[in-house]
């Protein structure tokens, strides 16, 4: 059975049909790509499977054999379902410690003491180079490109989901910032974790091995491979697979 499987699924925003109907199966432990031109709909499947209410759904998303389109966002997430944004917002006054600890206490139903949280988290940081001082600092305030994807990281590494949703890991980053957040994810795959990851480029998998790559254009997946796929679109594009 299919860690997440998704069956003719259309989303509408409004008047407006973005998705066509997608067919789609992640497997225990793969890694898929989705790539396509703007506006294809790849961050608005990710958004609506992580419970987005603006969007209307239709068909079958089932994750664990289980209908996810019936939870709420919260519960998607206590089930082990992660998003990261691919422009995360400022949280002033909120540090990233105090709102790990709450979520891993939402995700794993254990509240501990700060002290032994603190165990854990300083543990993840250092086995993504992150430095202590990052902790206090409020969720993405004041934070460059690359550190706001790596505060999206730690966050990652700590709440160990069954399945991780990445909207452009790489987006905006310069290429030392993008060679630190591929080597972390790649840190993170390790422990098994599933991930469906939307980008547009190739380069985001010098870190990590792709299990499947997907093509969207208007709503669709028009094309399947593997990580060939990926590097033919980077080096022609993508008029030639819709030709």
């Amino acid at each position: 059975m299919a860690l997440l499987s998704l069956k003719n699924l259309q989303i509408s925003a409004g008047e407006k049909e973005i998705i066509r109907g997608i067919s789609l199966d992640v497997g225990e432990g793969e890694v898929h790509v989705i790539m396509g031109q703007n506006g294809s709909g790849k961050s608005t499947l990710l958004s609506t499977l992580a419970g987005n209410p603006k969007y209307a759904v239709k068909g079958t998303a089932l994750f664990e054999g289980k209908d996810l389109l019936s939870l709420k966002p919260h519960e998607r997430a206590r089930q082990g379902l992660f998003l990261a944004f691919q422009s995360p917002i400022e949280v002033p006054g909120v540090t990233l410690a105090s709102m790990l600890r709450r979520a891993y206490a939402a995700r794993f139903g254990d509240e501990m003491p700060a002290s032994e949280f603190d165990k854990i988290l300083s543990a993840k940081a250092e086995a993504l180079g992150i430095a202590r001082p990052f902790f206090s600092r409020g969720i993405n305030d004041g934070m460059s490109g690359g550190e706001r994807k790596m505060s999206e990281m730690l966050q990652l590494s700590v709440l160990e989901p069954r399945l991780a949703l990445l909207d452009e890991p790489d987006s905006g980053l310069d290429v030392d910032a993008l060679g630190k957040v591929g080597a972390a994810i790649g840190k993170i795959r390790r422990n098994g974790m599933s991930m469906v990851i939307v980008t547009h480029y190739a380069r985001v998998l010098r870190s990590i091995k792709a299990d499947k790559v997907h093509v969207m254009h208007l709503g669709k997946i028009v094309a399947s491979g593997d990580e060939k796929l990926a590097h033919k679109i980077e080096e022609k594009g993508y008029l030639w697979v819709l030709q």
